[in-house]
């Protein structure tokens, strides 16, 4: 719960960027660069990530991960609610679009900790055979929040004049952070720190597990973790962010571009759900790789599907590429996880989910936006980075494999899940001894 309240903020910023931002912060613009601007805002959040990663990471390593979380949270939470409270251009002129950039900033700081910090509670705290489970379970605040968003501004802009709605409504959600921040430190103030955490600093409390160690030890597998996970956060941009603007530029209304990301991300929940389970039973590896072929499918075939102008076919469209890339998201926590040990575990995944964000999240919507516009409204060049992109990262994965778990043993996948070692039978005298010694 704790971490869809952390995205909600994240998501609303992401479906403003591509409709309300333009006209109220970058409206001295034309539209297609105010466009630009927009989304260039957008991609600044997801460059504080790793920095924000690094940081936190590092004091998740030493301190622990639940102290790091209630930070990462009111960061998040205080940089929203200004957010809602900043006025456009109009009325302080070029200072509104630098505050923008500036709170955005803010916000990736506190994501940058948050998305790996909340996975590694969950999972360090997680039944053996059940982490990759328990692990997409956070990685589901992702589709919640941009359900919940997405539900709110539905909402705001069916029951508020179009006036009305770029004067205060889209304020709302941001506004309402501040309930936020207080249901999200109530939660964690009542979750204890990770049993696996407290034994891996009392294991290697003399080494160093600064981030300049970190990529000095692992960098190589912090750089392939990056690009495996390129396909699943390519996907998911370049579908809910840019395509929100390019479903309006094919004569979709907002009240349908709403409902098919809503509806796309509902059906998402129930992708990583599943590929959580299954990413227990035959790998993580294998679930990410899976998704990701799902994208690569998608990405031959969205644009010139949704090109039709169909609103159920666009619907499908964008259902099945994020579906794709939340099944493949499923996997990623564990992956990540069990890559690194503990007392670099926190820095060593930051680095990993922060830097493929950076480098193939942040500049998606940008960068679709703008081969778009230099191909006069051609989307092949987009489609052709989109699909070069996911075939390189499967190969990639294909020449990995799976890591050990966090006490570092081999995994055993069969069907039921992960198989732990069975215990030794008790002996004979042990197992007649009577019910307090067989307890014991």
């Amino acid at each position: 719960m704790g971490s869809a309240l952390e995205w909600f903020d994240f998501a609303v910023y992401g479906a403003m960027s591509a409709t309300v931002f333009p006209t109220l912060f970058f409206n001295e613009m034309s539209p297609g660069v105010g466009l630009l601007a927009s989304f260039a805002t957008f991609g600044v959040g997801f460059f504080a990530r790793p920095l924000g990663g690094i940081v936190f990471g590092h004091l998740g390593d030493r301190i622990g991960r639940r102290n790091v979380l209630l930070t990462t949270f009111l960061t998040m939470g205080i940089a929203s609610l200004v957010i809602g409270l900043l006025p456009p251009y109009s009325t302080l002129g070029l200072a509104a679009p630098l505050l923008l950039v500036v709170l955005r900033f803010i916000q990736g700081f506190g994501l940058g900790g948050e998305a790996t910090g909340a996975q590694l509670m969950t999972m360090e705290h997680a039944p053996k055979d059940r982490r990759a489970f328990y692990g997409a379970l956070m990685a589901m605040g992702s589709p919640l929040s941009q359900v919940a968003a997405n539900l709110m501004l539905a909402v705001l802009s069916g029951v508020l004049s179009e006036a009305a709605f770029l004067s205060w409504g889209w304020r709302v959600p941001f506004l309402l952070s501040i309930l936020l921040v207080a249901v999200g430190i109530y939660i964690r103030l009542n979750v204890d720190e990770t049993p696996v955490f407290q034994q891996g600093v009392q294991e290697n409390a003399q080494e160093s597990t600064n981030p300049a160690a970190v990529i000095r030890r692992r960098g190589w597998t912090i750089a392939r973790l990056i690009l495996a996970f390129s396909p699943i956060v390519l996907t998911f941009y370049i579908v809910s962010v840019f395509g929100l603007s390019y479903l309006a530029g094919l004569g979709f209304t907002r009240s349908q571009t709403f409902t098919i990301v809503t509806v796309a991300n509902l059906l998402s929940v129930v992708a990583i759900w599943w590929g959580g389970r299954l990413a227990d039973v035959y790998g993580r590896r294998k679930i990410l790789m899976t998704g990701s072929a799902g994208t690569l499918l998608a990405a031959l075939v969205f644009f010139p599907l949704v090109d039709l102008g169909s609103f159920p076919i666009a619907l499908v469209m964008v259902a099945f590429a994020l579906m794709s890339a939340q099944f493949g998201n499923a996997g990623q926590g564990a992956l990540f996880a069990e890559a690194f040990p503990t007392h670099m575990r926190y820095t060593g995944s930051a680095l990993a989910l922060t830097g493929a964000n950076l480098i193939f999240a942040a500049p998606a919507p940008f960068l679709a936006s703008w081969l778009t516009s230099l191909s006069n409204g051609s989307t092949v060049s987009i489609t052709i980075f989109w699909v070069v992109t996911i075939v390189a990262a499967l190969i990639n994965m294909l020449l990995m494999g799976d890591y050990k778990t966090l006490e570092g043993s081999e995994h055993t996948f069969g069907r039921h899940g992960l198989q732990e070692p069975a215990p030794a039978p008790a002996s004979p005298t042990r197992a007649h001894a009577g019910p307090e010694a067989a307890a014991q």
